[in-house]
C-alpha cells in the first residue's frame, strides 16, 4: 500500500488533472474515441447478422446447433469487456487497452474472411439429394472459424467498455456545476452513435454479403477495423490518460478474506466509531457505510499495536482494508439485483436467427408493385432506428419541454427507465408470438408445411413492431442500466461499471442456449419439436410465449430489486439540493 500523502501533495494531485483537461481531451477527441468503437461495431455485427446462414451453408450446421454456437460466440464477446476493464483499470491503462483490443479485432476478421477465400478451410461444396451425404466441417475447419470468434470477442472485449469510460474521462470535471447533465448527454449520444454504426451495419454490410458474397461481405468489416485502429491511435496525443490503480479485483478479494477472518469481531457503536476504522488520509471517508454492515469488519481496525505499523499503514493488507476498498465492493454486491433484471431482457434480443428466419420466409418489399427487398438481416435496423429516436426526443424534447413546463431541471429517474425498457421487453414478446403465431398459420394455409423456402404471402412489415418494441426496451433498460452503474460505482471502476451490460449479455446468451435447447427436448413429440430448421413445422410461437411469461415475471422481481436496493446516488444529491433551495427559500420568507 502506498504511503499516504501529505495535504501538499493532496492539493497537487487534485489540481493536476483540472490543468491536463484544460489542454487535453474534450469534445475535440470525441470523434476519434466513438469513431474508433463505431468503426468495431460495424464489422462485428455485420458479421454477427448473418453469420447463422454462413454457418448452415457453408458449414453445414443445423439451426440448433449453428444458434448455439452463435450464442456461445456472442456470449464470450460480452463476458470479455469484464476482463477488458479489469485490464484496463488495474494494469494497461484504458489507452493501451483499445490499441491492444483493435488490433485482435483485426486478426479474427482477417481470418474470418480466410474462411471464406479459402476453400480447403472449410467442408467442399455439395447440394444434399435424396441418398447423397455431404461431409460436415472437420475438427481443424471449426477451430479455425472458433480461433476467428474468439479474437474477434477478445477485441470487442477490449474496446467496448473502455471506449465508453475513455470518452467520459475525456469530459468527466468535478469542477463543472453542470458535469452530471453532461455525463447524462454523453452516453445517450455515445449509445446513439454506436447505434447508427449498428444501423449500417445491419444494412450496408448485410446487402453487401447478401448481393457480392462473403468474400467482400467479410474483407471489408476487416478493412474498416484497420481504419478504426489507425484513426484511433492516430489521436493519441490529444487524450486525458488516467493513470491505473492496483488491481482492483485483488482489493475486493482482501475485502472478502479479511471480513471473514474478523466474522466474530464486534463492531463499534456509530457514535463512537470515528477513529475505529482504516482509512488513508486523503480519503473522503471517514467511516464505512451502514449497508451490508458485516464487510465493515474488513477495515476495523480491532488492535493498533497488530493491525498497524509505525507508519500508520496496515501490516497485513487482507486482514485490514481501507473503507474505500469495503465500500467499493459493496457497490458491487449492491447492483447485483438490479444488474440481473437485465438478463431476461437480453436473452429476448438475442433471438435475431429466428427472426431472420421469419422474415427470410415473408414477403420482404416495400409494396406490391415494388422489385426490391429488404434483406432479412437488415430488419434489425427498426431496432436501432427505434432507439436513436427514443434518444434524440428524450434529450432534445422531452426533457427539455418536461423543464420548460415545471420551471427547473428535470430528468426522469434511472430507475423508472430501467423499470418501464422492462415491460416493453415483455409486450415485444408477446408480439413477437402473436406475429409467429398468424405466420405459420398462413403458410400451413397455404401449403408450404413442408416448405421452408417458399415465401408466404404475408408482408414481412408485421415483423417491425416487435422490433421497434426491442428497441425502446434497450433504449431505456440498456442506456439506463450503464448511467446506473456508472454513477453508483466510484470513478476507479468505471471500465467494470461499463462492461457490467455486456456481462449481462453474456450470461442472456449462455442461459438463451439453455433454454432453446430445454425447449426443444421438452417439446419433441416424434420427430418434430417446437424448434425446427424448417420453420413452418416447428412452433416458435410457443417458444417466443415461454420468453414473454420469464419477462413477465422478471418485471415483477426488478420492481422488488429496485424497493430493496433503496434511493440511488443521483436520487440522494437531489434530495440534498432540494433541501437547501427550501432552507433558503424560507430564510428569504423570513427576511
Amino acid at each position: 500500500m502506498e504511503n499516504p500523502p501529505d495535504q501538499t501533495e493532496s492539493k497537487e494531485t487534485l489540481q493536476q488533472p483540472i490543468t491536463r483537461r484544460r489542454t487535453k481531451g474534450g469534445l475535440l477527441t470525441m470523434p476519434f474515441i466513438i469513431a474508433n468503437e463505431g468503426f468495431e461495431k460495424v464489422a462485428s455485427y455485420g458479421l454477427l447478422q448473418n453469420m447463422i446462414l454462413y454457418l448452415m451453408s457453408d458449414y453445414r450446421l443445423g439451426l440448433v446447433k449453428g444458434q448455439t454456437v452463435l450464442f456461445m460466440w456472442v456470449a464470450a464477446t460480452n463476458f470479455m469487456p469484464l476482463v477488458g476493464a479489469f485490464l484496463s483499470d488495474s494494469y494497461l491503462g484504458r489507452f493501451l487497452t483499445i490499441v491492444i483490443a483493435s488490433l485482435s479485432s483485426l486478426l479474427g476478421m482477417v481470418v474470418l474472411w480466410l474462411t471464406a477465400m479459402l476453400p480447403q478451410v472449410k467442408p467442399s461444396p455439395c447440394v444434399a439429394t435424396a441418398g447423397t451425404n455431404c461431409s460436415s466441417a472437420t475438427s481443424s475447419q471449426l477451430a479455425l472459424l472458433y480461433t476467428a470468434f474468439a479474437l474477434i470477442s477478445i477485441g470487442s472485449g477490449g474496446i467496448r467498455p473502455c471506449s465508453l469510460a475513455f470518452g467520459a474521462d475525456q469530459l468527466d470535471n468535478k469542477e463543472n456545476p453542470k458535469n452530471e447533465r453532461v455525463l447524462e448527454s454523453f452516453f445517450g449520444w455515445y449509445y446513439a452513435s454506436s447505434s447508427v454504426a449498428v444501423l449500417i451495419a445491419f444494412t450496408v454490410i448485410v446487402y453487401i454479403q447478401d448481393h457480392l458474397g462473403w468474400k467482400i461481405g467479410f474483407g471489408i468489416p476487416a478493412i474498416l477495423m484497420l481504419l478504426a485502429g489507425f484513426l484511433f491511435v492516430f489521436a493519441s496525443p490529444l487524450y486525458v490518460k488516467r493513470d491505473v490503480s492496483k488491481s482492483l479485483f485483488t482489493g475486493l478479494a482482501q475485502v472478502v478474506a479479511a471480513a471473514y477472518v474478523k466474522r466474530n469481531l464486534t463492531l463499534p457503536d456509530h457514535h463512537d466509531s470515528r477513529d475505529c476504522y482504516y482509512r488513508l488520509k486523503d480519503s473522503e471517508l471517514k467511516a464505512p457505510s451502514d449497508k451490508l454492515r458485516f464487510l465493515n469488519k474488513a477495515c476495523a481496525i480491532s488492535n493498533r499495536d497488530e493491525d498497524l505499523g509505525s507508519d500508520g499503514l496496515a501490516l497485513n493488507q487482507w486482514r485490514l482494508c481501507t473503507t474505500d476498498q469495503v465500500e467499493k465492493l459493496k457497490a458491487l454486491v449492491k447492483v447485483i439485483p438490479v444488474w440481473s433484471t437485465g438478463i431476461i431482457m437480453s436473452i429476448n434480443v438475442s433471438q435475431n436467427s429466428f427472426q431472420l428466419l421469419q422474415a427470410k420466409s415473408m414477403d420482404r418489399r416495400l409494396s406490391s408493385n415494388s422489385t426490391f427487398q429488404i434483406p432479412a438481416g437488415s430488419f434489425g435496423m427498426f431496432t436501432i432506428i427505434a432507439l436513436i429516436s427514443w434518444v434524440v426526443l428524450y434529450d432534445r424534447a422531452i426533457l427539455p419541454l418536461a423543464s420548460k413546463i415545471r420551471g427547473r431541471p428535470v430528468r426522469v429517474n434511472v430507475k423508472i427507465r430501467m423499470g418501464l425498457g422492462l415491460f416493453i421487453s415483455f409486450l415485444a414478446m408477446a408480439v413477437s408470438a402473436t406475429v409467429e403465431h398468424y405466420r405459420r398459420k398462413t403458410a400451413i394455409s397455404q401449403g408450404l408445411a413442408n416448405d421452408a423456402n417458399s415465401t408466404v404471402s404475408i408482408s414481412a412489415m408485421w415483423l417491425v413492431p416487435q422490433y421497434v418494441l426491442h428497441g425502446l426496451a434497450e433504449a431505456l433498460t440498456g442506456i439506463g442500466q450503464t448511467e446506473f452503474f456508472y454513477t453508483e460505482f466510484p470513478k476507479s471502476m468505471s471500465s467494470i461499471a461499463a462492461s457490467l451490460f455486456g456481462l449481462g449479455m453474456a450470461v442472456a446468451n449462455i442461459l438463451a442456449s439453455v433454454i432453446l435447447n430445454a425447449v426443444k427436448n421438452s417439446s419433441k413429440q416424434g420427430n418434430v419439436s417446437w424448434i425446427e430448421d424448417n420453420i413452418n413445422k416447428g412452433h416458435y410461437d410457443y417458444y417466443y410465449w415461454v420468453l414473454a411469461i420469464l419477462s413477465f415475471v422478471n418485471v415483477i422481481y426488478y420492481v422488488v430489486c429496485s424497493w430493496s436496493y433503496g434511493p440511488t446516488v443521483d436520487q440522494v444529491r437531489n434530495d440534498k439540493v432540494n433541501g437547501m433551495r427550501k432552507e433558503e427559500e424560507e430564510v428569504i420568507k423570513l427576511n
